[in-house]
């Protein structure tokens, strides 16, 4: 694939566009400016987009004069339409982790992700929302595969979290409080642990459950508190019933 610097000016939006991204422009501008313009626009062989048309106007309000572009000239006229609107779609299918987006934004202190979109006290409450009967553990369709017990977790990250505690100038209650949060920083592969889970005996599978590693029984869930459900909230559901 060859990236061509072309000029602002000679790319033409095209009219017929269906996608209004108008809203993202702004996040859009502010990746630019910090990350560089690392991804290309896609022209045709005419100079008019086929994917890019957010791009292009964050480039416009930055005054750039060139933009790197691919150009498509060896698909059809029918490929190009196609794949202008399979372009937009499937960026609109895919769902966040909220789990692991809220771990990779803990990790990161010197950008203000809202600049770039990300609406933080909304991942929140949604993390933290005390009358929701949703679990988010994923499910899984157990394959039979077998797994040691430390090929479910990876602690990289934790280590080297706690290897620098340890090597910081601070007091050792201060060092004892960071080194317990630093376990939060471990990863545990859901997929792996319901497979050991379906090979465990009863005692590590009662374990396990108590643990919200798996969720077998709702009811248990609520009663364990990894689903919590006011009473009131409660009634009102089992009186829907």
């Amino acid at each position: 694939m060859k990236i061509e610097m072309r000029n602002v000016s000679d790319l033409i939006p095209y009219q017929n566009n269906p996608r209004n991204n108008e809203a993202a422009v702004e996040p859009v501008m502010k990746s630019i400016k910090e990350f560089g313009f690392r991804v290309p626009i896609i022209i045709d062989k005419d100079h008019t987009i086929i994917a890019g048309h957010t791009r292009l106007k964050a480039a416009k309000k930055l005054k750039l004069t060139e933009v790197p572009c691919v150009i498509a000239d060896d698909l059809s006229e029918q490929q190009i339409k196609a794949f202008r609107l399979a372009d937009n779609k499937v960026a609109e299918m895919s769902d966040w982790d909220l789990i692991l987006l809220d771990r990779e934004l803990d990790d990161i202190f010197e950008f203000d992700m809202e600049d770039f979109g990300f609406i933080l006290d909304d991942i929140d409450e949604e993390e933290d929302n005390p009358y929701t009967s949703e679990i988010n553990i994923p499910q899984y369709e157990i394959t039979g595969e077998i797994y040691a017990v430390n090929a479910l977790y990876d602690t990289e990250k934790s280590s080297r979290l706690k290897a620098d505690i340890e090597l910081a100038n601070i007091s050792d209650e201060e060092k004892a409080f960071l080194l317990k949060a630093s376990e939060r920083h471990n990863v545990f592969n859901y997929k792996r642990i319901a497979e050991y889970y379906a090979g465990a005996s009863e005692e590590m599978q009662r374990l396990m459950e108590q643990s919200a590693l798996v969720i077998i029984d709702f009811d248990d869930a609520i009663k364990n508190g990894y689903v919590k459900l006011s009473s009131a909230v409660e009634g009102m559901l089992n009186e829907g019933q």
